[in-house]
């Protein structure tokens, strides 16, 4: 198979010639380097071999709308207006993943990071600032979320439609145990997040949904379980939440992920053997049939690339056992 063939035949839970696998981590978090960002973007996954590649938002953490400057009370949130299809803002990340499918051509997939409209308000403001204001005129808030969705919408149609992305990969936080119950969350942050990822659907069948455990606090993912998605990918360690059990727990969908991405993990830390050691249990225990390994989030931008290539060995390994296995029982 083709990388992108591979990727796509785990994406629907289609049997692979070797499971497919993908890591990422930031280059620089705070810029954007231009076509310098773009070219390290490839040497990773040129150096890695990984099967796809999971273009980074650094540079673009900051939501810069200019209205967030006015704000001084809760009800203030009510004027704010989307930046727009033309903004700097989107045009410039447009042109980043639109440089990465260009460069790769039809070889592998592509996916963009997009972060949810409560994530990008609280990165333009301050964790403080938002919550506070979310309780006192929480519906203000709520309008905020909208507006900028419809930024985060307009972002989404140009790196799929334009420059040619697979689909995005879409980040949801903000639904940690000690900030909202089930309910609350679902009330106030689910319809703009919601919104935001059936709108991409529209446009591909083929996004990730990240249920992302950012700051190691154990989310309420019950939120995120029917969230319409191709393939899942949360933190198994923050959430004390297996490959194989999450599989069962979103469906049965796809899904991306098994390693922990901290320095602590084994991914990082571990020896050659028991990285490899690793990989075959995660395949033993999940299967080879709509799995994608990867980490449960961002690993360290330090990590020895060699150690990617462990994970492939061993997955690789894993494989050829298999097909062992099964000619031998005549399939």
């Amino acid at each position: 198979m083709t990388k992108k063939e591979r990727v796509l035949h785990a994406f629907h839970n289609e049997p692979v010639d070797r499971v497919p696998i993908a890591f990422w981590y930031h280059f620089s978090p705070d810029d954007d380097f231009g076509q310098e960002t773009i070219d390290e973007h490839l040497r990773l996954y040129r150096e890695a071999d990984f099967d796809l590649i999971k273009v980074m938002c650094d540079g673009y953490f900051n939501y810069p709308n200019p209205g967030i400057a006015h704000i001084k009370n809760p009800e203030d949130w009510f004027n704010l207006k989307p930046m727009g299809a033309d903004h700097p803002y989107i045009r410039k990340q447009i042109a980043r993943v639109k440089g990465v499918v260009e460069a790769v051509k039809d070889e592998c997939c592509v996916f963009y990071n997009v972060f949810c409209p409560m994530s990008l308000m609280r990165f333009g403001t301050s964790e403080e600032l938002l919550m506070s204001h979310l309780k006192a005129n929480p519906e203000a808030v709520c309008h905020a979320f909208e507006v900028i969705g419809e930024d985060i919408r307009s972002l989404i149609k140009g790196v799929i439609e334009e420059a040619g992305c697979t689909g995005i990969y879409y980040c949801v936080q903000n639904a940690e145990e000690f900030r909202f119950t089930a309910e609350e969350y679902k009330k106030i942050v689910t319809p703009a997040e919601l919104a935001v990822l059936e709108y991409a659907n529209t446009l591909s069948d083929n996004n990730i949904l990240h249920c992302c455990g950012w700051a190691g606090d154990k989310n309420r993912i019950e939120v995120w379980k029917d969230y319409p998605a191709r393939t899942v990918n949360w933190a198994v360690y923050v959430e004390d939440l297996s490959l194989k059990d999450g599989k069962n727990y979103f469906g049965g969908r796809c899904v991306l992920g098994g390693f922990d991405n901290r320095k602590m993990g084994v991914l990082y830390s571990g020896s050659k053997q028991a990285v490899k050691d690793e990989t075959k249990r995660l395949l033993e225990e999940t299967g080879t049939v709509g799995v994608i390994l990867g980490g449960d989030c961002t690993v360290p931008s330090d990590i020895d690339h060699e150690r990617f290539s462990w994970v492939r060995e061993a997955a690789d390994e894993f494989m050829g056992i298999l097909t062992d296995k099964s000619i031998h029982a005549g399939r």
